[in-house]
């Protein structure tokens, strides 16, 4: 199974941004539907959003309008940007891979003033 690998997560004030990557180890990354979900303590995991090996995306209803996903198949790699941060936004995110079921380790995301 491939490895990935997410950063970019840190600490931001309400109103600010962020982008998250996640690079995937996998040779055929170019065919896997990608995503990112997050998790808060003592709640499940909720989708963010998702982006398919045609490029097609998906979002979560809390982030529409401000959260946008990519990727970029020659870097193997996924990207979250993330504006307009909402301190409901806090939480650990973590990169999918829908084909191999796979996912990363996370990166904590914390919006605070």
């Amino acid at each position: 199974q491939p490895q990935l690998v997410e950063s970019g997560g840190g600490l931001v004030q309400p109103g600010g941004s962020l982008r998250l990557s996640c690079v995937s180890s996998g040779s055929i990354f170019e065919r896997s539907a990608m995503g990112w979900y997050r998790r808060v303590p003592g709640q499940g995991r909720e989708l963010v959003a998702t982006i398919t090996d045609g490029h097609r995306t998906l979002y979560g209803d809390s982030v529409k309008g401000r959260f946008t996903i990519s990727r970029d198949n020659a870097k193997s790699t996924v990207y979250l940007q993330m504006n307009d941060l909402k301190s409901e936004d806090t939480a650990v995110y973590y990169c999918y891979d829908l084909k191999w079921d796979n996912w990363g380790q996370g990166t904590q995301v914390t919006v605070s003033s």
